[in-house]
């Protein structure tokens, strides 16, 4: 069984909310990473700029942490290359026709009261429910 670790999740749930927050202060934009990695390459220089500081950050920012506390987190992918093909492309469809992803309606769009975006997040939150209960118990997958 894993370690039950409520006060490291709650201060980095913390941490998400307080940089979803500013930068939608500092920025007058939603931190949707679906949209800004999709545009990363569009705008004025200061945008294409801002935006790959953004995604950087998200890169470097778990390794910085690793590096400080000494503490590596172990990535197991049991799933092959096609399939995770496929989920990559899967997921980028479900956020080109949700209109966002769940960065941007969970976090964001939540807590601004969106209802579309709870419309979206009751979706993929069922979705990945369900789907992780069928290949957990045994749908022949």
């Amino acid at each position: 069984m894993e370690n039950f670790t409520p006060f490291s999740a709650l201060g980095g749930g913390a941490m998400i909310g307080l940089a979803a927050g500013l930068f939608l202060i500092l920025n007058g934009r939603i931190a949707g990473i679906s949209g800004i990695i999709s545009n990363i390459a569009t705008g004025t220089s200061q945008q294409r700029l801002e935006r790959s500081a953004f995604v950087a950050g998200l890169v470097l920012g778990p390794l910085l942490v690793a590096l400080i506390t000494g503490n590596r987190a172990q990535i197991i992918v049991d799933a092959s290359l096609p399939i995770l093909v496929m989920a990559g492309l899967l997921v980028g469809f479900g956020s080109s026709l949700g209109s966002g992803c769940t960065s941007g309606h969970g976090i964001c769009g939540l807590a601004r009261f969106s209802p579309r975006s709870l419309v979206a997040t009751l979706a993929f939150m069922g979705s990945g429910i369900v789907t992780t209960y069928l290949l957990r118990h045994g749908a022949g997958f």
